[in-house]
């Protein structure tokens, strides 16, 4: 029986060596694995520039030499580790002199991005006190009939430029105030019209404006002066269609600085009369400033 115990383990002991036999013959030698793992770096694009020499002794891998990159020296251990039949890897590589930073380089590869200089912002247009805004009245204007206070509607009849670019187009909307209106009487014989405008439109929005007063006044015998008045700034002027009793008495423009005259004489009816259509002038007695891109 005892016998017997002693053949089985001796069977046993010469499987196990027998096997251990057949692994060592199947690694390849560290000759092998050295010279496959030194082929590899060389064909390698990131490790091929790379001066490294590999050793190997009982399946120890030694690399030893000098790398270009920290990428490239990552990569030549990879290949190593990755190396059938080899072991431990020491890695003993070193960059080279030439691929290490400057402490300034480095702080300044470590220092984050410039922020973009900011774009400039757009400034705002300002249209200047002087101005002349010449609009046609959207409705008749009379001294008999029109009251103070009275609000009137009016369009730009000309685009108003600001260094060479269009401020104000043609066509926006001005609305004006009739500031005094007093009809001719019988005792003082005198009609008296007087305008101003507030307010134009321009994009959508609307901006209060300060302008220069056109003042027509209509005294007995049919005598009438049309004076504009501005605190000392160039008054506005009527361009056109102002007429008395339906007759036609056309009146030429004047806007000039400090106080304007027009002068002339009249038949019929002596109210202050300015049909719809009517071309008036005005001036703008402080600057305007609209929005960029208005």
């Amino acid at each position: 029986m005892r016998n017997l115990q002693v053949r089985a383990f001796s069977l046993v002991l010469l499987s196990v060596l027998a096997g251990f036999s057949i692994a060592c013959s199947r690694r390849p030698s560290d000759d092998a694995i050295a010279k496959d793992i030194q082929d590899k770096v060389a064909a390698d694009p990131d490790t091929r520039d790379s001066q490294v020499s590999v050793a190997a002794k009982d399946g120890k891998v030694t690399l030893t030499g000098r790398v270009k990159t920290p990428a490239a020296q990552q990569k030549v251990e990879q290949i190593a580790r990755e190396e059938p039949g080899a072991g431990a890897v020491d890695d003993q590589t070193a960059l080279q002199p030439d691929a290490m930073p400057a402490p300034e380089q480095a702080a300044q590869a470590m220092a984050p991005p410039p922020a973009p200089a900011p774009k400039p912002k757009p400034q705002p247009i300002v249209v200047p006190a002087g101005t002349t805004l010449t609009v046609r009245l959207g409705q008749a204007l009379s001294s008999k009939t029109s009251q103070t206070g009275q609000t009137f509607l009016a369009t730009l009849a000309q685009p108003v430029g600001v260094g060479g670019r269009t401020a104000i187009p043609a066509g926006a909307t001005a609305s004006g105030t009739v500031v005094t209106a007093k009809s001719k009487g019988k005792v003082k014989g005198e009609g008296e019209l007087t305008l101003a405008l507030t307010s134009i439109t321009v994009g959508g929005q609307t901006y209060p404006i300060q302008t220069s007063v056109f003042d027509s006044t209509v005294k007995g015998k049919g005598k009438r002066t049309a004076v504009a008045t501005g605190g000392g700034a160039a008054g506005g002027a009527l361009i056109g269609g102002l007429a008395g009793g339906g007759k036609g008495a056309g009146i030429g423009a004047l806007a000039g600085a400090g106080a304007g005259f027009i002068g002339g004489t009249m038949t019929g009816n002596k109210q202050v009369e300015i049909p719809a259509e009517s071309a008036l002038s005005f001036q703008l007695v402080a600057p305007l400033t609209l929005p960029p891109g208005h």
